[in-house]
């Protein structure tokens, strides 16, 4: 694998790409990649504008004898979602990601590589400095935290734009033109576990599930991935029901927009159990891998661990795990409208400790908002009935398809012109933050589309470059015959 991007097609791109990487960009802390795009604003003598909470819009004139062209908008998100394989030592707050070329595919060395959605801002940057491409009026939209809650969408105001057809550049198929979005909202519930001493006579474990692919909760709900805690928390719920088996930790996932891939948890039980244990344990895994057709990398682990000073109690332990169980996760429902598309899916996200309560983060999906309420209404009165605590999320909208459009005839007849064939043209189940644009200009025109990434919001995260040249040639030539 090589470190550098030199000489790959489009350079101007890759090169604004590499910049984008050395730019530390979490969710909610965007600070350094705000002051990137304003200093970029000004070298190359471009007017910009920052809002209250840190979206930003850079505006270009049109190109000479362009200036009766539609006044376009270019919008990307600046942050990334920030996962790292165990045993990566990295700070997203400071470290660089460094792409890595891997065949066809840009990757990361063992961390999510941003291309999702660096490469939609390496290309309004590249747009934005060129002499060459003949536009009309533009504006590039910049916002922040769209992935832990899309707040920059939310905060957009009336008049911070001024165009109204607006290409989304965040989507992950290359050839597919994205007209609607499933909405979201999360599920968080809070369960009271009481934490007794551990009697004597008792042995400890530690359970760890590790290897998993992950992925976006919405784009790869569907593909048949497993979720590490969902596979933990079967084995636990056994080693009670047979052993009285307590937990004393378990702990799995990151966010709550991401597959969980690895968790862990330390149990006590009879010291007498543990050869039986042990034989369960080969039998199970056993049963994982054969069940995980698409999980060739899962590894399941069980180690002797030192014993700890108190578990949760036999009636929490027992909550716990039958409301985790019991727990829904992934597709709730296809599509009758779009064939092939997910409808409805919910994501069992993570598990945290915090004193003697335990977190349960969810998140839901819907092209329809009224089945997107139902089943948060469906995981939260599960969590209510466990006794939990359940705090509700705001939600954002889905974006509801206009076969109608201008933009989207433009960009299909370009698409047909440079490449011989008729593009995709679909819904997607993942949240983009067009349904929010929609709220703000209600008579704004827009379509999302973007080159091939896979493995979004996990370490195997990955951008195909031919499908980037391909995109770029397609957003130029949009941009030139519109």
């Amino acid at each position: 694998m090589e470190n550098r991007l030199v000489g790959l097609p489009p350079v101007e791109l890759w090169g604004y790409f590499e910049e984008i990487c050395r730019v530390p960009r979490p969710s909610k802390r965007e600070e350094k990649m705000i002051a990137f795009l304003l200093e970029f604003a000004g070298k190359h003598g471009l007017e910009s504008e920052r809002d209250e909470v840190g979206n930003v819009v850079i505006r270009k004139p049109a190109a000479k004898g362009r200036e009766g062209a539609p006044s376009l908008v270019l919008q990307a998100h600046m942050d990334m979602v920030c996962e790292c394989n165990r045993g990566v030592a990295h700070d997203f707050d400071r470290d660089p990601i460094l792409p890595l070329l891997d065949g066809e595919w840009i990757k990361a060395n063992g961390t999510t590589l941003g291309a999702d959605d660096g490469i939609g801002i390496a290309a309004c940057l590249a747009v934005l400095a060129s002499s060459t491409i003949l536009h009309g009026p533009l504006e590039c939209l910049f916002t922040v935290d769209e992935e832990s809650g899309m707040t920059g969408a939310f905060a957009l105001q009336p008049g911070f734009v001024r165009g109204r057809m607006l290409l989304n550049l965040d989507s992950e198929d290359e050839g597919e033109l994205f007209i609607g979005c499933a909405g979201g909202i999360d599920t968080t519930a809070r369960l009271s576990c009481p934490r007794v001493a551990v009697p004597a006579g008792s042995f400890a474990v530690r359970v760890e599930v590790q290897g998993l692919l992950g992925g976006h909760s919405g784009d790869d709900i569907n593909k048949g991935r497993g979720n590490a805690i969902k596979i933990l928390n079967r084995f636990l719920r056994l080693l009670h029901e047979a052993y009285g088996a307590r937990v004393a930790r378990l702990e799995g996932g990151n966010k709550r927009n991401a597959i969980p891939r690895e968790a862990h948890a330390i149990v006590v039980f009879d010291e007498r159990y543990k050869e039986r244990v042990m034989a369960d344990f080969n039998v199970y895994v056993a049963g994982v891998k054969e069940a995980l057709i698409v999980e060739t990398g899962v590894n399941l682990t069980l180690e002797t661990a030192e014993i700890p000073a108190t578990t949760l109690d036999e009636r929490s332990t027992a909550t716990l795990l039958d409301t985790l169980y019991a727990c829904p996760h992934g597709v709730f429902a296809m599509s009758y409208r779009m064939p092939g598309l997910v409808e409805t899916s919910t994501n069992l996200a993570s598990v945290k400790f915090e004193g003697e309560e335990v977190v349960i983060a969810t998140s839901q999906r819907s092209d329809l908002d009224f089945e997107k309420m139902n089943i948060a209404g469906m995981v939260a009165a599960l969590f209510r009935l466990a006794g939990a605590t359940v705090e509700p999320g705001d939600g954002y909208p889905g974006w509801a398809p206009n076969p109608g459009s201008a933009l989207l005839a433009a960009a299909v007849r370009s698409y047909e012109r440079l490449f011989g064939t008729r593009p995709v043209v679909r819904s997607i189940h993942a949240g983009l933050e067009c349904g929010l644009f929609l709220e703000k200009y209600p008579d704004m025109d827009m379509i999302s589309f973007g080159p091939t990434l896979r493995d979004v919001h996990s370490p195997g995260e990955r951008v195909h470059a031919g499908s980037v040249e391909k995109w770029w040639r397609h957003l130029v030539d949009i941009l030139e015959t519109l």
